[in-house]
């Protein structure tokens, strides 16, 4: 880590557009900086002009190979120059004490007994930017992110803004859209976080697949793809968490009617056992969501302009009709209170 100190100095590059305006990750960033303290101690801005390859700030990405806005130069008393593309990580690692970095903000006793049903009244109403902030503030990146869709990547750009480490996990099941992969390296790419992929074992999924072929499903249900190639990935990954967030929201399902906002996970356990869960927009709709990511341009899946609503693997997802639950398109051929693949436990 590099401590802050007063011999170090500070650059910001941020990418002014054609129409002077900052660009918008760039304005984002500088917002994060103010509300966690930090905007004063930055020592000087530098403009990557748009259209002006010779700006100060084209110049310095040229000469450090680095083609996003904004990044960060951090220049010691002695040593060479650290560059980060990532506003987190140049934050975490510049300002953050150490043991903030590595596993939260320090918390007291009465917040480590904290149990889910605690949480889920204590949070009952409260907006998910503050049960978010809370569950980073006491476990950090030992509290993963479970990406895949657009209430995810809404939690992501939640998490990002709080500037508190964080983890993101996201479960490649083999048979997901190729729209969806390049969804996952978009959010990737425009956080500057790592994206942890997940896959099933080979040594469940390969005798399956070969005993019952690769759409089984439609004919004796999909409990059992679902089981390999999703609910013992994630009972893996969770080992080495001690919480987790979520993007359920009760609107989503009969099954998820009564989703609290916190809970003491009743399926799998984290690396000390118990596994807190957290769900932060259990009461928001659909149409709040989408409020969310048009007000912040946060990245979608590009399946979402062609009818998508709640998007799973290719053969078990389709468009759906006007007038339809936006699960509809979910295993559409199975009952709908059949509609869960066992990532999500009552």
């Amino acid at each position: 880590m590099l401590p802050a100190l007063m011999s170090s100095r500070i650059t910001m590059v941020k990418k002014q557009l054609l129409s002077g305006e900052p660009c918008a990750k760039c304005a984002q960033a500088e917002q994060v900086l103010r509300e966690r303290g930090y905007w004063e101690r930055i020592d000087r801005i530098v403009w990557a002009k748009e259209g002006d390859p010779n700006s100060e700030g084209m110049r310095l990405g040229k000469e450090y190979g680095v083609e996003l806005a904004p990044f960060f130069i951090v220049e010691q008393a002695s040593g060479s120059p650290q560059v980060y593309t990532s506003t987190i990580k140049f934050m975490k690692d510049t300002f953050a004490p150490a043991s903030t970095a590595q596993s939260g903000a320090p918390t007291g006793p009465s917040d480590q007994a904290a149990a889910g049903e605690q949480l889920a009244e204590r949070f009952e109403s409260a907006e998910p930017e503050t049960v978010v902030r809370y569950a980073l503030e006491r476990f950090g990146a030992r509290c993963a992110i479970s990406f895949s869709g657009a209430e995810d990547v809404v939690l992501i750009d939640i998490a990002a803004k709080t500037g508190l480490p964080f983890s993101v996990f996201s479960l490649d099941t083999g048979r997901l859209h190729a729209e969806t992969y390049r969804f996952l390296d978009k959010v990737r790419s425009h956080y500057g976080i790592e994206i942890q992929i997940v896959s099933p074992d080979a040594a469940q999924l390969e005798p399956f697949v070969r005993k019952k072929g690769l759409f089984s499903f439609y004919e004796d249900g999909h409990k059992e793809c679902c089981g390999i190639r999703k609910v013992a990935p994630l009972r893996r990954v969770l080992t080495g968490f001690d919480a987790w967030i979520t993007g359920q929201r009760k609107d989503q399902s009969v099954t998820r009617a009564d989703l609290p906002v916190a809970q003491d996970d009743p399926a799998f356990q984290g690396a000390n056992g118990k596994l807190l869960k957290f769900n932060p927009l259990s009461n928001w709709s659909s149409a709040k969501t989408w409020e969310y990511i048009r007000k912040n341009d946060v990245p979608y899946n590009a399946l979402h302009d062609t009818g998508f609503v709640s998007i799973g693997c290719e053969p078990c997802t389709r468009a759906i009709r006007p007038a339809e639950h936006e699960r509809a398109g979910r295993w559409w051929w199975e009952l709908e209170t059949q509609r869960e693949c066992g990532l999500h436990v009552k």
